[in-house]
């Protein structure tokens, strides 16, 4: 009987600890990233901003991301995991209600920045931290619940911004930070008190040349995914002339799909092997991303929507299943880490890069092109060292 009620109380525990990993991943990704795209053409039509300043807005938030994804170790390593997790969602919900003050440009970046830097914190730690205290049977599912926090934090914010908008932006900006302590406050109690912190890079210096090609593909693939991260909703409202409704709702489509993919794409790396997979994914990705500019109509955009959302987190499963065939189990959580640090790097780099381009050019096609080329890259380096 006392087995059976320990048995259960651990099962409840880590079911706690794995919704608090989904609500920091929603929180600091879903929402402190996601729900600021379908809100750019609103600036912009609101003159907060100029597109170009929006842009690079939305660019901060990938630096602030790069920086916290190197910051996360050290910080777990000096304090408790739980601590800086719950710091990191209370810093990602503060940012909802310092964007509700158009003081400058500066203020806004400030801030952007460090939305991007409480995310990429949380999802170093996030899932590193809930794991352990899941039965080895269930781990699989399990992150793949976490990261569905993506999804869910796109969907919700397609969905609510277009609502919320009917009240101004500053009422906007309040509505997604009250959600987002509403989630704060579901996971506070949910951390594990004895999460570690993830291992040193130097683990993993020898794990292999492939290894250190996922890296570099991975970056490559975040490139990639920026066309439609930073600027799907405003292309279709703005570069199509649809409106903000209509980039919304292509914008809940990229929701729905990532919603699905982390589920989708670890079933599939458990049927194929996470390599040919892996692979399969970046094909799909390059079309899809080229897809979006192609004169394919709305089904074409609509494809490219829910395709790219189903990878922007299925590809994160992805990756972290293809890094356990190549390295040995005590270096998994170091290899996770200098992951994290390599996409966040393609990402920072593919926004200035992109941002800059834009401002210069003002051609969407240029930036989906050049998005679909660097995950065709990514590809074509998995295969060349499948072959050595």
């Amino acid at each position: 009987m006392n087995r059976t009620v320990a048995a259960t109380c651990r099962e409840v525990s880590a079911l706690h600890a794995t919704l608090a990993g989904l609500c920091a991943v929603l929180v600091g990704i879903g929402l402190a990233r996601f729900a600021y795209t379908p809100l750019i053409p609103a600036l912009i039509d609101a003159q907060w901003f100029t597109a170009a300043q929006a842009a690079y807005l939305g660019a901060a938030n990938l630096a602030g991301y790069l920086a916290g994804a190197l910051a996360a170790r050290p910080m777990a390593s000096a304090h408790p995991a739980a601590l800086v997790l719950r710091a990191m969602m209370v810093l990602a919900s503060a940012t909802f209600f310092a964007s509700a003050m158009p003081l400058s440009f500066a203020w806004f970046f400030v801030w952007r920045f460090a939305s991007g830097f409480a995310g990429g914190v949380l999802m170093v730690l996030a899932a590193p931290t809930v794991l352990p205290h899941v039965p080895p049977a269930r781990r699989g599912l399990a992150g793949g619940a976490i990261f569905t926090g993506v999804g869910l934090g796109i969907a919700a914010s397609g969905t609510l911004v277009p609502l919320l908008l009917d009240l101004g932006l500053v009422a906007t900006w309040c509505g997604l930070g009250a959600l987002a302590l509403l989630l704060t406050g579901l996971a506070w109690s949910g951390w594990p008190r004895d999460g570690a912190a993830p291992a040193g890079p130097a683990a993993v210096a020898r794990a292999g040349a492939k290894l250190q090609a996922l890296y570099v593909e991975y970056g490559l693939n975040a490139f990639g995914l920026v066309p439609h991260m930073v600027f799907l909703v405003v292309f279709v409202a703005h570069g199509l002339g649809q409106g903000i409704e209509a980039g919304a709702r292509y914008w809940v489509l990229f929701g729905v799909g990532a919603a699905l993919g982390p589920m989708l794409a670890g079933h599939l790396g458990d049927r194929i092997g996470f390599a040919w997979a892996l692979r399969l994914a970046l094909g799909v990705q390059a079309v899809a991303v080229a897809l979006a500019v192609l004169p394919a109509g709305a089904f074409g955009l609509a494809l490219s929507s829910l395709v790219i959302g189903c990878l922007v987190p299925g590809v994160v499963s992805l990756v972290l299943g293809r890094i356990r065939e190549l390295a040995p189990p005590e270096q998994t959580g170091a290899a996770w880490s200098l992951a994290t640090v390599a996409f966040a790097v393609g990402q920072a780099a593919g926004a200035y890069g992109l941002s800059w381009l834009f401002a210069g050019t003002g051609d969407y096609s240029l930036l989906f092109g050049l998005g679909a080329a660097a995950i065709l890259a990514a590809l074509l380096i998995d295969l060349a060292f499948a072959r050595r």
